[in-house]
């Protein structure tokens, strides 16, 4: 009698946890806060057929924001992707101003004062592939504007987690030159990061630079004199997104890095409108990394 009381108690709770997990986690999930430091915070999308019987194991797509922080609209752009293609899609939150200061870009150079914003995203990544039991030792990233500068440097920095990035747009690049300090170059790295970098892993991930033909505006993104980034050589890689874009390939084909670079016609300074050539990079990178005959 006990037992059949307990049981019965026990099922409108699970029925409830069930429905809960559909409504918040499933799909288009609500936003979290980080465990491990709820300044930041994340969204997702997950395929309502995950674990299901014969489902593929989920890869995981991260689609970082720019500093118009729009990751709820980028999480929306990669939902049929992520539906589609068995894909989990995360998207950080990276707030201005979390130390109280307004600053708008301390998450793009990955350092901001205490702040590691790469481990951010890395304790992200774990925190999900736990919630949804899936090893996500190795994902994609995507960044647009803000979000490329970040990708550009994660990418240098952890390039043995990622099995595709897209460098999109980003303002300002770090080129891989030991010539240069930091953020310009790479002279300092190990000595600001605690690690070398590692080359060879660089040279094993799928790379695609993208931007827009027609992002030529320049308001942003020329660094002067008393600036907050503003270094010597700030603006050697070119005067435009895709001219610094452009250096920033010939950096990293310079080292034994393939890129593919993607010029879109007609297109200004809108990460939304390049998303579907960066699902497509992606869509091509799944393929060798699943091992399956791309008409599969």
């Amino acid at each position: 009698m006990t037992k059949t009381l307990e049981a019965s108690s026990l099922a409108p709770a699970a029925l409830a946890d069930q429905r809960a997990r559909a409504l918040y986690d499933l799909g288009p999930s609500t936003i979290y806060a980080l465990r491990s430091d709820p300044r930041f915070s994340y969204c997702t999308y997950v395929p309502h057929h995950i674990g299901k019987p014969g489902a593929r194991p989920m890869q995981l797509v991260v689609v970082m924001h720019g500093t118009g922080r729009a990751f709820v609209n980028y999480r929306e752009a990669f939902s049929g992707f992520a539906k589609w293609n068995d894909c989990i899609v995360l998207c950080p939150l990276f707030p201005v101003g979390v130390r109280g200061d307004g600053n708008r870009d301390g998450f793009k150079q990955l350092i901001e004062a205490d702040i590691r914003y790469d481990q951010i995203l890395l304790d992200m990544v774990a925190e999900v592939g736990e919630k949804f039991d899936c090893d996500f030792s190795r994902f994609a990233l995507s960044g647009y504007s803000g979000g490329g500068q970040f990708a550009n440097r994660f990418a240098m920095l952890h390039p043995e987690r990622l099995w595709a990035v897209s460098i999109g747009a980003p303002g300002s690049v770090t080129l891989i030159d030991p010539e240069r300090g930091w953020w310009v170059g790479t002279q300092d790295f190990a000595e600001r990061f605690g690690k070398p970098m590692n080359l060879a892993a660089l040279r094993q991930v799928p790379v695609q630079m993208i931007a827009g033909k027609a992002d030529i505006e320049t308001w942003e993104i020329t660094h002067r004199e008393g600036g907050k980034f503003y270094m010597p050589g700030a603006n050697d890689a070119g005067r435009t997104r895709p001219e610094r874009l452009d250096t920033l390939r010939r950096s990293f084909e310079a080292v034994g890095v393939k890129v593919t670079f993607d010029l879109l016609d007609n297109v200004p300074h809108n990460g939304l409108a390049c998303v579907g050539r960066v699902q497509d990079f992606f869509a091509g990178a799944l393929t060798a990394l699943r091992g399956t005959p791309a008409s599969a």
